[in-house]
C-alpha cells in the first residue's frame, strides 16, 4: 500500500516541519467514494535516533495530529514520530456513515498504518502516545499481542469515563460554528478547552491554527460535525439512564482490554480532570500492565503535552530500554 507525500508545513518557527502523508484504508467508506484516505504527519528521526522505532501519536475526540508538534520535535531525537489525523479530522477523509465514528473504526485504520510501516521494516518497534480518545484506540491495539506495541502512554483516559465529562463534551461537539477571524476562533477554542491548562498566547495559537480552515472569509473548525452523532446518541437520549447504563456496560469491556495489555504503560492525568478520576488512575496502577502514574497539577482534561514537564515525562518513559 503506497504512502503519498503531498505537502510539508510547520506549526511554528520553533518546530521543524513534518511531512503530510496519506495511506488508503478500507471499510467505513468516505463521503466521496469507496476508497478512503487516512492522513498522518511524519517527523523523520534526527541523527543518532533509533531508525527501527516509531512513536505513533493519536489525538483526542475533536482534535488533530498537529497537537503533537512540540512533543514530536522532542521525541524525534529518539525515533521517527507519526501523528495521525483520525478519520473525520484534519486532513483525513470524512465518513459516509456518522455512526462509524467509533473506536473500532479508528483502531482498524491505524492498525492498517502500522502494518504498512512494518511491511518496509518487519523489525520495527512501535510506541504509542494517545490523548483521551487516542488512548482508547491505543488500548484496543495494545491488547492485541500481534500488533506488538512496545510502550504505551495513556494521556488522561482509562476504562472508566465519567458521564458528566461526556455530557460536557457532547454539549459543544459538532455545533459547527464559524468565526470572523482566526483570533475569534482561537478564543472560542480556549473557552471550550479550559481543562487544557495554562498556555501563553503563542502556545495557544500554535494549538489552534491546525484546528481551523478559512473558507469564504469565515473560519471553521476542521473536523466533520457529524462525528458528534454517536456521542449525542449516547448523551442526549430521552431517558438519561439509558446512556448512563450504556457507558457502564462498556466499562467491563474496556477493563478487559486494559488487563490484556502487556506493554509497559505510562498513565498521565490532569489533577483536575473530570474524565479520568484519581480512583480509576490508581486502579490502573494496580492491575493489568500496572501503569506508572504521573499527575500534573493545574491541568484538567487533558494535558496538551506542550509544557516541558509533560514532554519530559513522556520522553523519559519512551527513552527507557
Amino acid at each position: 500500500m503506497q504512502t503519498i507525500i503531498t505537502e510539508s508545513r510547520g506549526m511554528s518557527s520553533s518546530c521543524p516541519m513534518p511531512e503530510l502523508r496519506f495511506i488508503a484504508v478500507s471499510g467505513a467508506a468516505a463521503t466521496t467514494g469507496q476508497q478512503r484516505r487516512l492522513a498522518y504527519w511524519d517527523w523523520l528521526p534526527q541523527p543518532g535516533a533509533d531508525a527501527h522505532r516509531v512513536v505513533v501519536c493519536v489525538h483526542g475526540l475533536s482534535r488533530q495530529g498537529r497537537d503533537f508538534d512540540v512533543l514530536a520535535t522532542a521525541l524525534s531525537a529518539q525515533a521517527r514520530v507519526i501523528a495521525v489525523d483520525v478519520a473525520g479530522r484534519g486532513c483525513s477523509d470524512w465518513l459516509a456513515d456518522p455512526m462509524a465514528y467509533q473506536v473500532g473504526t479508528y483502531a482498524t485504520d491505524v492498525g492498517t498504518l502500522i502494518a504498512h510501516l512494518r511491511s518496509n521494516d518487519p523489525t520495527l518497534q512501535i510506541d504509542w502516545v494517545g490523548t483521551s480518545m487516542g488512548g482508547l484506540i491505543g488500548m484496543a491495539l495494545a491488547a492485541q499481542p500481534a500488533v506488538g506495541i512496545r510502550r504505551l502512554v495513556l494521556n488522561d483516559v482509562g476504562p472508566v469515563i465519567q458521564w458528566d465529562a461526556l455530557r460536557r463534551i457532547g454539549a459543544y461537539l459538532g455545533l459547527n460554528p464559524s468565526f470572523a477571524s482566526e483570533q475569534e476562533a482561537a478564543d472560542y477554542l480556549r473557552t471550550i478547552s479550559a481543562g487544557f491548562g495554562p498556555h501563553d498566547r503563542e502556545q495557544w495559537m500554535a494549538l489552534s491554527r491546525p484546528m481551523l480552515r478559512e473558507r469564504d472569509g469565515r473560519w471553521w473548525l476542521h473536523y466533520d460535525p457529524a462525528l458528534a452523532v454517536p456521542i449525542r446518541a449516547l448523551t442526549h437520549s430521552v431517558d438519561d439512564s439509558v446512556g448512563r447504563q450504556a457507558v457502564a456496560d462498556g466499562e467491563a469491556a474496556l477493563w478487559a482490554l486494559y488487563d490484556a495489555i502487556s506493554a509497559r504503560t505510562l498513565l498521565l492525568r490532569g489533577a483536575d480532570s473530570d474524565l479520568l478520576t484519581r480512583e480509576t488512575a490508581r486502579a490502573m496502577s494496580e492491575r493489568g500492565p500496572r501503569a506508572q502514574y504521573i499527575e500534573f497539577p493545574g491541568v484538567g482534561h487533558a494535558p496538551t503535552l506542550v509544557a516541558p514537564d509533560q514532554v519530559s515525562a513522556v520522553a523519559d518513559f519512551l527513552g527507557q530500554a
